[in-house]
């Protein structure tokens, strides 16, 4: 890619600022499509400087229960790929500053067609994909087509990626690297500080990316223990779960779901605020 993307933008300038960013992970359409407008439209302000929007599947098997009982809900209340991309377009209305990037699986992309996907995706604001069953010796079939659109590919490395591997991993990665701090499904266990920071440290010695850290984190103090040796904190199940604690005896949204969202977000912010006042 030749061109800096609005990820490219906001590391740099978290950098020179010298924090971490704080990345957050939403399930679009959650609960259904105008509470998640609502916790979408919010998430800059309480302090999200990177939001991944989660694209709902069915069968979703690197996430944990939260965010798969997240993807359900969506889904039943008819979220679907041309809403997601129509979600996009909405918040980009009002903020054209702060990166989206939408996270998932290949199966509703191929269905709805990589090409038209991209197009799209571009027109309507998207920034990067994490595509979490498409492994670098896929590259051709959307990695690449990506970079050429102008929409950053970033990749999941793991404690089991290993030197060897690593290098494969980090070819055509873009925007940022995501480290996923234990091993398993999302949202299941804390991270351990000590192991991240060896981890990250790792994968900084073979690239110039930043790295995110994710899976895992769900309180500031987290936060702020990743954030000190990490270009970024990704949080996701914390917040898929302030949803799904928020709902009615119906499942309903209630006056309290975007509020319950951002409060988590507000705490977070201000852990990864503390890490950078230490330095």
């Amino acid at each position: 890619m030749s061109h800096t993307t609005r990820i490219d933008s906001r590391f740099a300038e978290l950098k020179k600022q010298g924090r971490s960013a704080l990345v957050t992970f939403v399930t679009a359409g959650d609960p259904d499509f105008d509470a998640s407008m609502d916790i979408i439209n919010g998430l800059p302000a309480a302090g999200a400087d990177v939001i991944e929007l989660g694209m709902p599947f069915t069968d979703p098997m690197a996430d944990g229960p939260a965010i798969q009982a997240s993807s359900l809900r969506a889904l039943a209340n008819g979220q679907n790929m041309i809403k997601t991309l129509e979600m996009v377009r909405a918040f980009r209305k009002n903020d054209n500053d702060t990166p989206i990037v939408l996270m998932g699986y290949y199966n509703p992309i191929y269905i709805y067609g990589s090409e038209r996907f991209l197009a799209d995706a571009k027109q309507a604001g998207v920034d990067g994909l994490i595509i979490v069953d498409l492994p670098p010796e896929e590259d051709q079939e959307l990695c690449i087509p990506a970079l050429a659109t102008g929409i950053n590919f970033i990749r999941l490395a793991t404690p089991t990626t290993d030197e060897k591997r690593l290098p494969i991993v980090l070819t055509n990665t873009s925007g940022f690297v995501y480290y996923v701090s234990v091993l398993g499904v999302t949202g299941t266990k804390a991270p351990n500080v000590s192991n991240v920071s060896e981890a990250v440290a790792r994968i900084k010695a073979q690239t110039d990316l930043p790295v995110a850290v994710g899976f895992g984190v769900r309180t500031g103090e987290q936060a702020q223990a990743i954030a000190r040796g990490a270009d970024g904190v990704v949080v996701g199940s914390a917040l898929v779960d302030a949803v799904k604690n928020s709902l009615d005896e119906n499942g309903k949204p209630t006056a309290k779901t975007a509020g319950a969202v951002h409060e988590i977000v507000q705490d977070l912010a201000a852990g990864i605020k503390k890490a950078a006042n230490e330095i």
